[in-house]
């Protein structure tokens, strides 16, 4: 066990490199806020919270204009990892290419389910892509969450940066240990915040129903990850690291209080201070390494041997300076358009898509 309250970790540390860890570190928050919610609403589409079909349908509407460019911050943040730091990404690729496989997989059957649940009116067509969304969320916020728990808390690493062991080591003790409080931590922090955001989003019985399961079950069901911070403070916290998990946890009890006074948009930012805050005390506790060695500390991956030049890096800085706001502005943007609340009777009837094509024609 080894933690700090020091507030010197930038201490002789690389400028470029702090810069990108940091703000890969931004990217990662930003996908954690915003494509676990939509995970969870994917997840909550089953008959244990959506009891007929049209609130189905309800709860897709409410994530249809905004789950696709959610995906977009996982996008930037691994193409960010690739080019600011070449050699944890070829580790971290090398060492779970399996798990990592299985994640995409599981991202492009979610957008499959999603695009062609509604192109047939047919009650097994529509029940086996149902089943579809809600497992494809399943695994992805699980297998995101594993990785990311490997990622911050270590792999058998050698002094060549060469996984050590078969491709199937992270499933062997300790790791698979760390694969369970990562994945569990983010299928249950996306559940719950899947329930905020359908309290905020939605009215009538779907709302009080959401808004009720959230306060009941908040705390069990971000238990894994505030247990995941907590090891990562206990094994190399520092000042940062633990502000940041007080923080945390301040945020938690705020977004449960707001829940409770029917305050849904309150209790929704609250959840994201949480994993916001959340997310930047891992990153602080991690730092300066980006890959921990479990064979040997010396053999780690850190900001200085991992990255990429120089000219690299202050190229990259431009271009992330320059595009990021346009990003966060077309999200806000969209946010804000659709930001009033669906009711059931929103939901049209259901039909076929070749019903509509042809509509024109039946009139002539």
């Amino acid at each position: 066990m080894k933690t700090s309250f020091s507030f010197d970790i930038f201490a002789n540390q690389p400028a470029l490199p702090t810069l990108w860890f940091l703000i890969i570190g931004v990217f990662w928050v930003g996908y954690l806020i915003l494509d676990t919610f939509d995970l969870g609403v994917g997840m909550l589409m089953s008959r244990f919270f959506a009891r007929n079909e049209k609130e189905r349908r309800l709860l897709l509407n409410t994530i249809g204009p905004l789950w696709d460019g959610n995906e977009v911050w996982l996008v930037t943040g691994g193409a960010a990892i690739f080019a600011a730091f070449p050699l944890w990404y070829a580790s971290l690729f090398s060492a779970l290419y399996i798990p990592l496989t299985l994640a995409l997989v599981a991202l492009i059957f979610r957008v499959v389910a999603i695009e062609y649940r509604g192109k047939k009116n047919d009650e097994r067509w529509i029940k086996n892509w149902n089943i579809a969304i809600v497992l494809s969320s399943l695994f992805i916020a699980l297998l995101v969450g594993a990785l990311l728990a490997l990622t911050t808390t270590g792999l058998p690493i050698n002094a060549h940066q060469d996984r050590v062991g078969g491709p199937f080591v992270w499933a062997t003790f300790p790791y698979i240990a760390f694969v369970l409080l990562g994945g569990l931590g983010l299928v249950g922090f996306s559940l719950a915040h899947g329930l905020a955001f359908i309290a905020l989003k939605t009215d009538g019985e779907v709302r009080d129903r959401a808004r009720t399961a959230f306060t009941k079950w908040v705390f069990v069901l971000v238990l894994p990850l505030v247990l995941w911070v907590l090891h990562m403070d206990f094994h190399g916290g520092n000042g940062f690291s633990w502000i940041f998990t007080v923080l945390a946890v301040i945020a938690l009890v705020w977004a449960w209080i707001s829940a409770r006074g029917g305050r849904e948009g309150r209790a929704f930012s609250g959840m994201a201070l949480f994993v916001a805050f959340g997310t930047l005390a891992i990153f602080m506790a991690l730092f300066p390494n980006v890959l921990p060695s479990t064979i040997d500390p010396a053999y780690s991956l850190t900001i200085s041997n991992a990255s990429g030049s120089e000219y690299t890096l202050g190229v990259m800085t431009w271009v992330g300076l320059g595009g990021l706001p346009f990003v966060l502005a077309y999200q806000t943007w969209t946010f804000w358009v659709f930001r009033k609340r669906l009711h059931v009777d929103h939901i049209p009837e259901a039909h076929d898509a070749y019903e509509l094509a042809e509509m024109p024609n039946r009139t002539k």
